[in-house]
């Protein structure tokens, strides 16, 4: 069978197509109930509403409306990498990845900012001398997830490839 026949490619994509999806969608709907007004607060964690317009820890929020077009851009690299890539090994980690930074860019366009939730406070960060942690969502999560996944595939693939190399 040939790599980069569209059998092979669609046998590889339906995962990560799913994935995508399934992120996507569980993400704007627990986004869509901290838009309605749900709020929680506790001791050590609050679930609030806030529109984050940079990144993590509001980084690069002086890019602005930029700051979009470049994560659509980054989005795009990594599905074109993986089509590249054209294994199937990728194809859930990096579907979750997508679909998470999706959902934050789609946020983007709709309301102006990343929907943030999840306000971490407690231990350990008055230890830390720290007011708290910053603001996430179920998105963000997710792509943390992914990260390591990929890396965790990516130390498995090269431990494989250098044991071949050594036992022929």
């Amino acid at each position: 069978m040939e790599k980069y026949s569209l059998k092979v490619l669609l046998h590889n994509l339906w995962p990560m197509a799913l994935a995508l999806v399934g992120i996507f969608i569980i993400d704007q709907n627990i986004k869509q109930l901290f838009l309605e007004g749900y709020r929680y607060y506790s001791d050590y964690m609050d679930l609030i509403l806030v529109f984050n317009r940079g990144v993590a820890f509001s980084m690069f929020s002086f890019l602005k409306e930029y700051l979009k077009w470049i994560q659509v851009l980054m989005i795009t690299g990594v599905v074109l990498y993986t089509l590249y890539l054209n294994n199937r090994i990728y194809s859930v980690p990096v579907g979750i990845l997508v679909g998470a930074g999706f959902s934050n860019v789609y946020d983007r366009f709709i309301h102006e900012g990343v929907v943030d939730m999840v306000y971490w406070h407690g231990w350990p960060y008055p230890i830390f001398g720290q007011a708290g942690f910053a603001v996430f969502n179920f998105a963000d999560v997710m792509i943390d997830l992914a990260v390591v996944w990929l890396l965790w595939v990516n130390w498995q693939v090269d431990k494989k490839s250098k044991n071949e190399v050594k036992n022929p």
